[in-house]
């Protein structure tokens, strides 16, 4: 693959570390799109982050782990809806700058304004929404969340401001009900997801820039037509277990399949749900991948993939 886009840290201070801040997509122009034949409930990802301490020389120029944070550079992820119902509910919230009001103006990255990621605790359940915005700047999007427990959603934007640079926040939010955390996915090298099997190749390794490599397969023949989505070929996010740090990269250079390969790197070592998005067929789905990084002479592993439609195992992942 080509020289790609690289991950960048959420927080500001640190994005020069790692490059192109991920609003600005360098690397990889965008790729044309049929917007109609993106599947309802799917969302495009925030940026890139890491930070933190462990695995083989885990230095200072490791990523700052992101999405920690509800307030960040005067900006505030504001949630209206912080205890939704289980199953298919609203959720709403705005995004306050350094005097409570609501920001209405944002830049368009990845042909959207902003990119919002729900995920459970417990790393089972992913969505990846896309929420529409009211002239006063509150935010609204249906999000399915199919069990009681606690979650965290994410919100990915860039403030239409000259000189501003990308922002992801973070917030918990909470399903009221009676709650069992689900077992972490095992570690294992493919992913099945509605027919189609992902395999991943390549490391995650903490303070150091990696190659990860995922090859879209159906019926046991290589995918060569995937379908860009939201400016390219495949998305990748990344979560840390434990206190859900956040990562967001897109693909190196490269063509529609089977291979999407991207850079990362970790912001620690340990256990992290990998979640690959690809387009094919008009529909997009996702892949899901449980990594351990900072474990020495092996390849980054892949757990359970889930679908649009139907948990698969563990997991469960839709788009919004």
């Amino acid at each position: 693959m080509n020289t790609g886009v690289r991950i960048t840290a959420f927080a500001a201070a640190l994005a020069a570390t790692f490059g192109a801040a991920y609003g600005v997509g360098k690397g990889v122009g965008p790729l044309g799109e049929p917007e109609k034949a993106e599947h309802a409930g799917h969302a495009e990802a925030a940026p890139q982050e890491g930070g933190g301490h462990g695995g083989h020389a885990e230095a200072a120029n490791a990523p700052a782990a992101g999405g920690l944070q509800v307030s960040e550079g005067g900006y505030t992820l504001a949630l209206d809806t912080p205890t939704p119902a289980r199953g298919t509910s609203t959720l709403k919230f705005s995004i306050r700058d350094a005097t409570g009001r609501k920001v209405t103006a944002f830049a368009t990255e990845h042909g959207r304004e902003l990119h919002f990621i729900v995920a459970s605790r417990d790393l089972t359940v992913f969505r990846h929404l896309h929420p529409v915005k009211a002239a006063d700047g509150t935010w609204s999007v249906a999000a399915d969340l199919p069990a009681a427990g606690a979650y965290k959603a994410f919100a990915d934007f860039k403030p239409a401001v000259k000189g501003a640079r990308g922002v992801t926040l973070g917030v918990d939010l909470s399903v009221p009900g009676a709650y069992a955390p689900k077992a972490m996915p095992p570690v294992t090298p493919t992913a099945e997801v509605d027919g189609y099997r992902v395999r991943l190749g390549g490391t995650l390794d903490p303070g150091r820039a990696g190659e990860l490599r995922l090859t879209v397969t159906k019926a046991g023949k290589p995918v060569t037509d995937l379908e860009p989505y939201l400016g390219a070929y495949g998305h990748l996010v990344a979560l840390r277990d434990g206190d859900l740090a956040y990562l967001h990269v897109h693909p190196n250079g490269g063509g529609p399949g089977p291979d999407v390969s991207f850079t990362a790197t970790a912001p620690s070592s340990g256990t992290y749900r990998l979640f690959l998005d690809f387009r094919h067929g008009g529909k997009v789905r996702t892949a899901a991948f449980t990594v351990r990084a900072g474990t020495a002479g092996t390849d980054a592993g892949a757990a359970t993939g889930g679908t649009d439609e139907a948990p698969h195992d563990a997991a469960e992942h839709s788009h919004g």
